[in-house]
């Protein structure tokens, strides 16, 4: 008796979990981004989420929630209710948050689910302004160890910010960090001359350098940058200096069922073989993963893990 009631419920479980996954969605998703609009993570977030709506027969629409280095944005998803309508898209940045705030109001691991990649990008540009004097990294470096250089990023503990504050380790120069609420503010301030260099992911920036506005000084991947072959890299310039790439990734509430969770990392990779979409993830650097929530799971766990190590290599204190 109590091995046919326990089949029974088996059974009623497997047939409710089915029909959740059959249903979803069946309204609006929203899916947060927690950098400005026409940021690298704000256009892969609008394209892939875009398909998924066409897909799945609901609209997928993206709420930029921008501020605190993208926690805002996160803590919004992270305190939602786990039935799949409240979705964050973030980049890499992500994974350095939990080592520099004490109190985020979240916990990243727990009370955020990865679902998904977009794929992985191998680099990133360190930039200066056209009408900098400055032509060459050996030139900036030599600036730099005279005089004083400021460099933007959007906020502490971002993953631009962390790589500009390894690469002058690396370099053996010192930079004034000057913090921003976004990487579309950076840039203003950098084409304006309030900082004179910054890192930036290709997607927000390929427009401005194919206008001659900005000029990029090395790459920070394993190879170069197919639309800008003649772009150095940073590691062969800089002795000791690692490539740094970044990611984006989707996520939804921590106790989000997997049958859900499972579907959607489906869609996206099935969205990211769309040609339209893999020719912009594509044209903006990034390389799909194809990977499934589980192996998602791991390895964004073991990114935030390592990412504890870039933070005291930066210097930086939690607060």
């Amino acid at each position: 008796m109590l091995r046919t009631v326990s089949l029974l419920t088996a059974l009623l479980c497997a047939g409710a979990s089915a029909a959740l996954a059959q249903s979803y969605p069946d309204r609006p998703v929203r899916v947060v981004v927690g950098f400005a609009a026409g940021s690298g993570p704000d256009i892969q977030g609008r394209t892939v989420s875009q398909e998924l709506g066409n897909n799945l027969g609901q609209q997928f629409y993206v709420e930029n929630r921008l501020g605190a280095n993208g926690t805002i944005a996160a803590r919004s998803v992270a305190t939602s209710k786990p039935d799949g309508y409240s979705l964050l898209f973030s980049s890499s940045s992500i994974i350095s948050t939990p080592h520099i705030y004490k109190s985020l109001g979240y916990d990243t691991l727990t009370d955020l689910r990865p679902i998904a990649t977009v794929g992985q990008l191998d680099g990133i540009f360190m930039l200066v302004d056209s009408k900098s004097p400055i032509k060459t990294l050996a030139e900036f470096l030599a600036h730099a160890k005279t005089e004083r250089v400021l460099y933007g990023s959007p906020g502490v503990g971002n993953g631009l910010h962390l790589a500009t504050e390894i690469f002058a380790k690396k370099a053996g120069i010192t930079l004034q960090h000057v913090p921003y609420k976004g990487a579309s503010e950076v840039m203003t301030a950098l084409l304006g001359g309030s900082v004179q260099v910054m890192f930036v992911t290709p997607p927000s920036v390929m427009g401005l350098i194919k206008d001659g506005r900005v000029r990029p000084l090395a790459f920070t991947g394993t190879k170069p940058f197919p639309p800008t072959p003649e772009v150095p890299l940073m590691k062969d310039l800089v002795a000791g200096y690692e490539p740094q790439g970044s990611w984006g990734m989707y996520f939804a509430p921590g106790k989000t069922p997997d049958e859900i969770v499972n579907k959607l990392n489906a869609e996206i990779r099935k969205a990211l073989q769309v040609p339209a979409v893999a020719g912009i993830m594509q044209r903006d650097g990034y390389i799909p993963d194809g990977r499934d929530s589980a192996a998602t799971a791991a390895f964004f766990r073991k990114e935030v893990t390592q990412a504890a190590e870039a933070v005291k290599a930066a210097g930086i204190e939690p607060n």
